[in-house]
């Protein structure tokens, strides 16, 4: 794991706002193991940047003039498949995350993240895994269970067909209270700042419970964590 972590992530970042841009850039700046190899406004300059400058993710804002990030994102991705693309977005509604998700980007990062988000986000996605932000995450599950169930009551909907759904089993087995509590809350949609707050802990102890769920249940990053512990029972979704 630290082996991954000290690996140079090449960065590409486009926006059109360049305030937020340059923010966006200060931030990655002071990591060591990021370098940012070039920026842009439009999505018409992706492909060529990415040509150029051979990235390992490119940054990419929705709502651009020309090509929007969507657009260009599905015509990086036909291009050049290996590049991963992390999506900038001010919407969290569910179907609009969906449709961006099917263009082939790797992570999906709401604009109003803080900078540990944001440092986190590049981490997962630069080295091949997959990064939605809890609270898109959480709208999304919330979605898929009302698809799978209907409009009624999940709980009653899954005890009419037989399902244990009810009787939420904590995962004592594998992790400790105290995790089993923040893999609720990341369920919940919580940042780790968010986690830190409601249960009186920094957010370094916070960062280093989220590691060990993630070590424990075999897991590459916080979705998949939230996915398989629903799948298994282990928390309720509120």
């Amino acid at each position: 794991m630290q082996e991954q972590e000290e690996q140079m992530i090449r960065l590409i970042l486009i926006d059109d706002h360049q305030l937020f841009r340059e923010g966006v850039k200060r931030i990655l700046d002071m990591e060591k193991n990021f370098e940012v190899v070039a920026e842009g406004d439009d999505g018409d300059e992706v492909v060529s940047l990415v040509e150029e400058n051979d990235p390992d993710v490119v940054l990419m804002d929705v709502n651009m003039p020309g090509t929007n990030g969507v657009e260009a994102t599905r015509d990086l991705i036909e291009k050049y498949p290996d590049v991963k693309v992390l999506i900038l977005s001010i919407h969290d509604d569910e179907s609009y995350v969906t449709h961006v998700l099917k263009t082939g980007a790797a992570g999906y990062l709401l604009k109003e993240m803080d900078a540990d988000a944001l440092i986190e986000a590049v981490k997962v996605v630069g080295r091949g895994g997959a990064y939605i932000h809890p609270k898109v995450t959480h709208n999304l599950i919330k979605e898929y269970r009302r698809l799978a169930y209907g409009d009624a009551d999940v709980e009653a909907q899954a005890a009419e067909i037989g399902y244990k759904e009810v009787e939420y089993r904590k995962p004592l087995h594998i992790l400790t209270r105290r995790e089993c509590e923040v893999l609720q809350l990341m369920t919940d949609g919580y940042s780790n700042r968010m986690i830190g707050e409601s249960l009186y802990i920094s957010e370094k102890t916070v960062k280093n419970h989220v590691s060990n769920i993630l070590q424990k249940m075999n897991v590459n990053d916080r979705t998949q964590a939230v996915v398989e512990s629903i799948k298994k029972g282990w928390v309720k979704v509120r």
